[in-house]
């Protein structure tokens, strides 16, 4: 199985660590970057499935780790009246991406979030990123399963910049334990 594993930074994952198991890129931050890196992937890499490991500021209470997403949503894309908040105008495909697996909504956007925003809670939005929805987005358009695992750097309010800053690296050993013990082994049985 062809396996790739975007990441935004490679201070959050250093590819050796997967010992050629699997294809690491990089996008860079933000979606812009992430659809251009993600498209490319796709189509230089070819992989069966896209995994995306990266770190992410919760704006849930209590939610700490490494956290499995269900579903990706734009948390900044606001076209009011034109359309709801986090949907696309005039766009007929998905405004809501779902990875297959049990686990938490996250929200993307071009933005760190270091504030409460009441409008998380009632799109029911677990986490924040700046990458997810642009990556589910590029797997989706070409017809590549997609995961993600998401690594709480912070909680998303006023001291998530010296958080991330303090964190960024904390995640990599979880998510290549699961990679390798809980991914990997699975799919050797199914």
């Amino acid at each position: 199985m062809r396996i790739a594993i975007a990441v935004a930074l490679p201070q959050e994952l250093d590819s050796a660590l997967l010992q050629g198991a699997a294809q690491v890129f990089y996008t860079g931050v933000g979606k812009v970057n992430a659809t251009m890196a993600t498209l490319h992937a796709l189509h230089s890499l070819q992989p069966d499935i896209l995994i995306n490991f990266g770190t992410a500021g919760a704006v849930s209470p209590g939610l700490s780790g490494l956290l499995p997403v269900s579903r990706a949503v734009q948390r900044d894309m606001n076209a009011e009246p034109l359309a709801p908040r986090g949907t696309t105008p005039f766009h007929t495909g998905p405004h809501q991406l779902d990875s297959g697996q049990t686990g938490w909504v996250c929200g993307t956007g071009d933005s760190f979030v270091s504030a409460h925003d009441p409008w998380f809670d009632s799109a029911g939005i677990h986490l924040v990123d700046m990458e997810l929805f642009a990556i589910a987005s590029a797997c989706q358009h070409q017809g590549t399963p997609w995961r993600s695992m998401k690594f709480v750097s912070d909680q998303a309010n006023g001291d998530s910049p010296a958080d991330w800053q303090a964190n960024v690296r904390r995640g990599e050993e979880l998510f290549v334990r699961w990679f390798f013990d809980e991914f990997l082994a699975r799919t050797k049985v199914d």
